[in-house]
């Protein structure tokens, strides 16, 4: 998350022309508050919004909505639906499926733009994403401002062929896909046996 404002906050400088027109709106329910890493994360990251609220904010304006709340699924699709911008960018993920979830609930018609992180699972499906290193603040900042300007028509393209990739390998798909996969490593012995190890390792000699 400190990536994505630290982006965000170079495109606010960067940009002074979109002031009162954008604001980043962030849900992050505070969860494993018992835990001091988490706790540390989450100062810093209020510190960070009050800083950039505070460097940017009018009194009609406030750029960064911070919410610490849970939301219901149907509550988060109208948010991901009315959003012209979503930002799906972690350092490291195994799939991401807010990704998916944010294609799923936009209209077709006018959709919004996804900038995803290339380190996200879903970047291999989503590749019509503007795809972003959220290391790099400056490229950061300029596809937050593509995004924005994105035109209508090209909104649509990379929707079209985004919405066909998810609806195409759904869940009973992934589903087939695996036990076809699990039932291959069953003619290959050698492979299994070695799935086999790093479950059942054999007990240690006296």
């Amino acid at each position: 998350m400190q990536k994505r404002l630290e982006g965000f906050d170079r495109f606010l400088a960067a940009h002074p022309q979109w002031h009162r027109r954008v604001t980043y709106l962030q849900i992050a329910p505070t969860s494993r508050s018992e835990i001091k890493e988490y706790v540390e994360i989450n100062r810093m990251v209020d510190e960070l919004v009050g800083q950039i609220n505070g460097r940017y904010g009018e009194a009609s304006w406030t750029p960064i909505r911070y919410i610490n709340r849970s939301y219901s699924r149907t509550a988060l699709s109208g948010i991901y639906r009315a959003a012209d911008v979503g930002l799906v960018t972690p350092l490291r993920d195994g799939m991401n499926l807010v990704a998916k979830e944010f294609i799923a609930a936009q209209d077709a018609d006018d959709p919004g733009a996804l900038i995803l992180s290339q380190f996200a699972g879903a970047a291999a499906e989503l590749d019509a994403a503007i795809l972003i290193n959220p290391h790099e603040a400056d490229a950061f900042a300029e596809a937050i401002l593509q995004a924005l300007e994105m035109p209508l028509e090209e909104r649509i393209e990379r929707h079209a062929k985004m919405y066909k990739r998810i609806a195409r390998n759904n869940v009973d798909r992934w589903a087939t896909s695996f036990l076809h996969a699990l039932a291959e490593t069953q003619k290959r012995p050698g492979l299994l046996d070695g799935f086999k190890s790093l479950f059942n390792p054999r007990p240690r000699e006296a």
